[in-house]
Order: structure tokens, then C-alpha cells, then sequence
């Protein structure tokens, strides 16, 4: 799970996403305000700010660097550009991995065992 969180205003705005499952939140002040299913390079949320104005959220892997950038815009102007760097990434792609081997290993263990 990737998870990008900035200050915007009087809002606290959290973007987490799920490399594994596809699922994309967005949280305003700890209140999911979108969420969708996404497996694409790219994904965009448009969401109401308390204020009433709208924030665009959008989520790309940057082809340069392969780093997974989230950039918030207000008003039709970049506020923020986040980052995570392809080696985090690759570290949770590797824990995943494992813990599939893991449990996988477990199961075929437990179904080898007689009882």
C-alpha cells in the first residue's frame, strides 16, 4: 500500500493505493471522498474540498524515473508534486511476493500433512 498525505489548507488530504488489488482512496480529514479501481500507469480523483472549491488528485508513474507521483492541483494550478521512489516500491512488490510464497508454502504444507 502506497499512501501520499498533504496539508492542504484546513484539510488534511490522504491518497492511499494498493499495488497488489488496484484500489485507490481518497481521504479529506479521515473521510473517504473517492475510491475506485484502478490497474492503469495513470488515475485522477476529483474531489470537494470543505471550502467548497475542488481539488484535483492525479496519480502516474513517471516514465524518467519510474517513481509513482501524485500531484494535487487547486484551481487548475499545481500545488504539490509527491513522490515515492522506485525502490520503495520495490521493496513492498518483494514483501508481497514473500508473503504469497509464504503463505502458499503453508497451504500446500498443511494439505501434505496427514491429519
Amino acid at each position: 500500500m502506497v499512501s501520499f498525505k498533504y496539508e492542504l489548507g484546513k484539510d488534511s488530504l490522504e491518497l492511499q493505493a494498493s499495488d497488489w488489488s488496484g484500489l485507490e482512496r481518497v481521504y479529506i480529514n479521515g473521510q473517504m471522498v473517492s475510491r475506485k479501481l484502478n490497474f492503469s500507469h495513470q488515475s485522477e480523483h476529483l474531489i470537494k474540498l470543505k471550502d467548497g472549491g475542488q481539488c484535483l488528485c492525479k496519480l502516474f508513474i513517471d516514465p524518467f524515473t519510474n517513481e509513482l507521483t501524485c500531484r494535487i492541483y487547486k484551481r487548475n494550478q499545481l500545488i504539490t508534486s509527491l513522490k515515492q521512489g522506485k525502490n520503495s516500491l520495490m521493496q513492498r512488490q518483494r514483501l508481497l511476493q514473500q508473503g504469497l510464497l509464504l503463505g502458499s508454502s503453508l497451504v500446500l504444507l498443511f494439505m501434505l500433512l496427514p491429519l
